[in-house]
């Protein structure tokens, strides 16, 4: 199972970007697939994950948004009104039924003005 993010970029506050990142390989279903991020010095924290339930860390609540298109086994992360502290690089996450949980690379996100 492989994960390629991208959409990664700089954007100045109150900005938007939106992430991508599609799965590949021979697989069946995915349960889980989410995003998360690290800031430099910080340890790596849950932005959003879709499964069985939607869930968004309180940070990034009514401002981002997850979504999946199932048939092309790739995961979406909308992200508006960007702030300095959403600086970080962005991974995407997935559980794979029978295979276990992948991490793809890093997409760096810069908001800066």
């Amino acid at each position: 199972v492989q994960l390629q993010a991208s959409g990664g970029g700089s954007v100045q506050p109150g900005g938007s970007l939106r992430l991508s990142c599609a799965a590949s390989g021979s697989f069946g279903s995915i349960y889980s697939m989410a995003w998360y991020r690290q800031a430099p010095g910080k340890v790596r924290e849950l932005v959003a994950e879709s499964g069985g339930d939607t869930t968004y860390a309180d940070s990034v609540k009514g401002r981002f948004t997850i979504s999946r298109d199932y048939a092309k086994k790739t995961v979406y992360l909308q992200m508006n009104s960007l702030k300095p502290e959403d600086t970080a690089v962005y991974f995407c996450w997935a559980s794979v039924y029978g295979f276990g949980d992948f991490w793809g690379k890093g997409t760096l996100v810069t908001v800066s003005s």
